[in-house]
């Protein structure tokens, strides 16, 4: 399960912003999860109490945001929005798009005490 090992990434990051910020606790961590990310969000849920138990995030709330996966038609030349990688263009129904967008990962904000 490798959200286990995203989470102790995501717990790395807050811990590097609350030694810059000087803060000491974080109520809400807010994570951007790409469609075509291969992160499971539920995963992402549970595995993030089990990392963050121990941490200055330890009763923080996780809310993620799941951003959609773009693509740019070469037959059409479109922006399009997919939900899959392979998936024809929406447009016009060919197989010829390079991804663009939807598959980051990354903590958007936090909010801290």
């Amino acid at each position: 399960m490798h959200e286990m090992a995203l989470c102790e990434g995501i717990i790395g990051i807050v811990e590097d912003e609350a030694r810059k910020r000087s803060f000491s606790k974080v109520k809400v961590v807010c994570l951007e999860i790409g469609v075509l990310s291969h992160v499971a969000p539920e995963a992402i849920q549970f595995c993030f109490e089990a990392v963050a138990a121990r941490t200055i995030a330890r009763d923080a709330k996780l809310e993620i945001i799941e951003t959609p996966g773009t693509a740019w038609c070469m037959a059409c030349s479109t922006n399009v929005e997919i939900r899959q990688r392979y998936e024809p263009c929406p447009s016009c129904g060919s197989h010829q798009l390079q991804v663009t967008g939807g598959e980051e990962m990354r903590v958007k904000e936090l909010e801290v005490d």
